[in-house]
């Protein structure tokens, strides 16, 4: 076995990609950015869809940029966001342009959907929560429209599968991604014969599902003579951005609930097996799949989405603050001013944040913050008080048990302010980072399928070691957190 390996892992966000290296050696990883690039829905004749070609450009620039550091690559592994998919035709080729979750071509598929299989029946079928983009809505969608590429299609894939597709010519869907679908059996861990028979999905558009750390196929000769590469393993890794991130949380007590951190919020537990009743239905959260065929039962919650748009509109204003001054602004405001529901329909939508919180709060008999502190200070309490919420539903409702301590992942992580928040709502202990789970994720699951790596609780261990976390601690007080929660729950009526 060697000592020391170099893993390209590619990470696909909602707003950028990045090419990260890591390099594993001795029982410790180290990470490296070689390359970031944009990744933006693109509006093509009135449809959104990924810029499928550029974005494939930049994964090559990525291994033209590691062949001139002279680094010679063990092996590759890709991670996106979930439900998007390409489609193929007989011959091998791509048949338009993946569309993007964005597109509101999904607007009312729920209640088509439903005349096809009630509600239930559907969450018993795939535990997975009600999302209009979901894979299999979206399919509905193209079915009925009756859309050339749908028609034509031989082949569906998932986007990070497409990708290593492009990269290799080789066809396959990974577990945890195709868990995204609301097309596979969640205790079968494969696709669902019922619904696909049901919605007239035919079983041949779909490829096999294989578990998180296979090999895909190596680099096409023909990539790695344009980049000077070698012809490099791909892995099919925990594919799903959020299940690359909960794999990289360095646990150590195994009773832990877990937060993804970012735009959005996912917070919930790992689980052995799935849960698909109806309370769990009516709790909205979904049975996804986990590192070494778990289940991640979780809920999708709004996360730095109002820090951002706010930052985002008062950089339109010509007023500059950075996120950390917005942290220190936040700690002069007054405490609980005001609380908000970050779910509330009305702060999905990008632009005007300001003035839509305002409104909010005068709606809702609250006073109104106007200063850049108090803005960012209500939102940060109102989420910490949301997840009090969403872990006292996961608790009481579903696991039947306690939870010990809470793990916070991805790029939420690094706010000190909103972690400390957080343990003094939940009154428990809140343990922050890493920051970059999702890559660390994607490629300790490379050296895991290389044999690098024996389990995921020597994964996890390598974690622990190699990156520091933050460990945030209740105040002995609890009155003041609780009497703010009790007007939190009377005021958004969650």
């Amino acid at each position: 076995m060697k000592s020391r390996y170099n893993l390209l892992g590619f990470d696909f966000g909602a707003s950028s990609g990045r090419a990260m290296l890591g390099t594993l050696e001795n029982g410790r990883l180290a990470i490296e950015e070689i390359h970031r690039f944009s990744n933006d829905p693109v509006n093509i004749a009135g449809r959104f869809v990924w810029d499928l070609p550029r974005l494939f450009f930049e994964m090559k620039q990525a291994l033209i940029k590691i062949s001139q550091k002279g680094v010679q690559v063990d092996a590759i592994g890709i991670d996106t966001w979930g439900v998007d998919f390409g489609l193929i035709d007989r011959d091998g080729h791509l048949l338009g342009l993946p569309i993007h979750y964005r597109d509101p071509y999904t607007h009312g598929m729920l209640e088509k959907a439903y005349q096809v299989m009630p509600k239930e029946k559907l969450f018993e079928k795939t535990g997975l929560a009600f999302i209009a983009n979901n894979t299999l809505f979206q399919l509905y969608a193209l079915q009925l429209e009756g859309a050339p590429t749908y028609r034509e299609a031989d082949k569906m894939l998932l986007m990070p599968d497409l990708l290593a597709y492009l990269l290799t010519g080789k066809m396959g869907t990974e577990y945890t991604i195709a868990s995204t679908s609301q097309m596979i059996d969640p205790f079968l861990r494969d696709w669902s014969r019922e619904v696909l028979e049901a919605f007239q999905i035919p079983r041949s558009l779909l490829t096999d599902i294989v578990p998180s750390g296979t090999l895909r196929g190596t680099l096409l000769p023909e990539i790695a003579r344009e980049c000077k590469v070698g012809e490099i393993p791909v892995m099919a890794v925990t594919s799903h951005d959020t299940a690359s991130a909960v794999a990289a949380i360095p646990v150590e007590d195994e009773n832990f609930a877990f937060i993804s951190s970012g735009t959005w919020s996912m917070i919930g537990a790992e689980i052995p097996q799935p849960l698909c009743d109806k309370k769990v239905m009516e709790a909205n959260y979904a049975n996804e799949g986990s590192v070494d065929g778990k289940i991640r039962l979780l809920k999708n919650l709004a996360g730095m989405w109002q820090i951002q748009e706010c930052k985002r509109e008062w950089e339109r204003r010509g007023e500059q603050v950075s996120f950390s001054e917005m942290v220190e602004q936040a700690r002069a405001a007054e405490p609980f001013l005001a609380f908000l529901d970050a779910d509330d329909p009305c702060f999905m939508a990008p632009g005007g944040m300001p003035e839509r919180i305002q409104e909010y709060c005068r709606k809702t008999g609250q006073r109104v913050p106007q200063t850049h502190g108090e803005f960012c200070r209500v939102i940060y309490e109102s989420l910490a008080l949301k997840y009090r919420w969403a872990l006292q539903r996961l608790e009481e409702d579903l696991l039947k048990h306690p939870v010990n301590v809470l793990h916070v992942v991805g790029g939420g992580s690094k706010n000190e302010m909103l972690n400390q928040f957080t343990a003094e709502a939940l009154n428990r202990p809140v343990v922050a980072g890493p920051g970059e789970a999702t890559v660390i994720g994607n490629v300790l699951m490379q050296a895991k399928a290389l044999g690098a790596i024996g389990s995921v609780r020597e994964l996890r261990a390598i974690v622990a070691h190699s990156f520091p976390t933050r460990k945030h601690l209740p105040s002995a007080d609890r009155s003041v957190w609780d009497a703010a929660y009790e007007k939190y729950l009377k005021i958004v009526g969650v």
